[in-house]
């Protein structure tokens, strides 16, 4: 994907799935104007220092520009898509015990702010809109995944509303970003520091699906040429097993199972078994096809726009962390730490 001649707009675009999107794409692409969008100046204010560093010349061809606002913010949000051709929704508040206490303020961001962004986006004639979701979304126990379950809909939704339009939203659901803020990983780096012997761990039984940062700008920026409107993209990652996380980072610790915390589920599901009969399956990655019917086209979802072929799932399938086919050893995990932290 190399963006040649698209605009492109980040909302979120100062965490940490959005300092990597951003870096890659003013590395890699030929994207002549990408715009961040955030609502914490003191985050935009350290990120532009950074760039200055490592990427001056971008600065100077002002390839990048800042906006400081809010997706509750529909008047501002739509000031910000002026021009633009390429969207990635990525603000949310997404910490599960957080949204659980603080439950209306998860919905004004993540549901009433991905509305925002719809309206936004048709309103300027967006091209594609790629919102991401996570893995708490499907079969959701706690606020947060169902604020994105509903975010989700939302989106798919959406591609009846463009009408003569040519802009398209689809989804991409994926699992725990390894060394992201608040995961686990950087909190047990953490207390190694401090010389804790004894580490909190939940449950020993929890599984978790993985994957970095990197590939997940990746697979989101190859979305934007497989996307045919409606989808919900779910990359195929490993799962991990927490207790050999912990072993990769310190072997010779002990731990203490603290218990699940508030709307924690033990293992994470992606794409869950009540939809097997929609689940189309690639080389690289499941889709989730939308279950409306669009007015505008029929869309063939076996074939995706860049001309790969897919196939239907077994009946009763789920694509879960712990029947993943795929589980990191605990040397793999160290290797992971080593290389990417």
């Amino acid at each position: 994907m190399d963006l040649k001649n698209k605009s492109v707009l980040i909302t979120g675009g100062t965490g940490s799935f959005g300092k990597k999107f951003i870096k890659e794409v003013l590395d890699n692409t030929k994207c002549p104007r990408l715009v961040v969008y955030s609502r914490d100046e003191l985050k935009q204010y350290h990120l532009l220092e950074e760039l200055k560093i490592t990427n001056a010349k971008d600065i100077e061809q002002n390839r990048i520009r800042f906006f400081i606002g809010d997706v509750r913010d529909s008047g501002r949000l739509e000031m910000a898509m002026k021009g633009i051709d390429y969207v990635v929704h990525a603000a949310a508040l997404k910490q599960v015990p957080a949204a659980e206490y603080n439950p209306m303020e998860c919905i004004k961001t993540n549901i009433l702010g991905a509305q925002n962004i719809i309206d936004s986006a048709i309103k300027n004639n967006v091209e594609k809109v790629v919102a991401l979701s996570t893995d708490k979304a499907a079969n959701p126990i706690n606020l947060y995944g169902a604020t994105k379950l509903a975010s989700d809909k939302l989106f798919i939704a959406a591609n009846n509303l463009s009408g003569s339009n040519k802009l398209k939203f689809s989804v991409v659901r994926y699992g725990n970003v390894f060394g992201s803020r608040g995961s686990v990983v950087p909190l047990f780096l953490s207390l190694k520091e401090q010389g804790v012997t004894t580490y909190p761990v939940t449950d020993k039984r929890m599984t978790r699906f993985w994957i970095t940062l990197d590939e997940g700008v990746k697979f989101v920026l190859n979305t934007f040429d497989r996307m045919q409107g409606g989808e919900i993209f779910v990359p195929k990652i490993p799962s991990v097993n927490i207790l050999d996380v912990l072993e990769a980072i310190d072997s010779d610790c002990e731990y203490e199972e603290i218990g699940i915390r508030p709307g924690e589920k033990l293992h994470e599901v992606m794409c869950p078994s009540d939809a097997s009969h929609e689940v189309i399956e690639f080389n690289e990655y499941y889709i989730i096809p939308p279950s409306i019917q669009f007015f505008s086209e029929e869309i063939n979802y076996y074939i995706s726009k860049d001309k790969k072929n897919g196939k239907n799932v077994s009946d009763g399938f789920e694509y879960n962390s712990l029947n993943n086919s795929s589980f990191l050893t605990v040397d793999e995990i160290r290797d992971y730490i080593t290389n990417y932290l």
